[in-house]
């Protein structure tokens, strides 16, 4: 990772705000730069709005790294992905995370509260968090999803 710190924008839709919770905590004291971007209860929200919020973020360089929470992770990593310049990942372990930010470089982590434990989503953000871009192969393909978003 780059010696500066990384701005993180984290949001859920009211499936995920308990994890959000946890995660907010976990990250500050792992002394990361955070930003809540919602949502504040378990009041129902529509996840499409949530995923905007961060993907914007991402997409006008206000922020490093994203990470969406939800129930599946599904609709959050769909609606992130129609942002230009993300590059949304929904991963469920360990390997997905790795492969998402070294093969693919992407800047959004998806999850499924519902399907990963703490412990889990823990191992899983800091793999993401702490796992470089190969770069290599892998860059032209990266530039080829760029040139998809138009």
């Amino acid at each position: 990772m780059e010696d500066s710190p990384v701005r993180i924008v984290v949001a859920c839709d009211h499936r995920g705000y308990d994890a959000k919770l946890r995660l907010l905590a976990l990250l500050r004291s792992a002394k990361f730069e955070t930003h809540d971007l919602g949502c504040d209860g378990h009041t129902p929200v529509d996840y499409p709005d949530i995923a905007l919020l961060v993907a914007r973020r991402i997409q006008s360089a206000q922020a490093d790294v994203g990470i969406l929470l939800d129930n599946s992770g599904i609709g959050m990593s769909v609606a992130a992905n129609k942002v230009r310049g993300v590059r949304a990942a929904l991963a469920h372990d360990e390997v997905t995370a790795r492969i998402a930010r070294a093969h693919n470089h992407c800047n959004v982590l998806c999850m499924g509260t519902d399907l990963v434990t703490d412990d889990q989503m823990r191992k899983i953000v800091e793999i993401f968090l702490h796992t470089p871009f190969e770069e290599g192969r892998h860059k032209k393909r990266v530039a080829k999803l760029d040139e998809i978003m138009g």
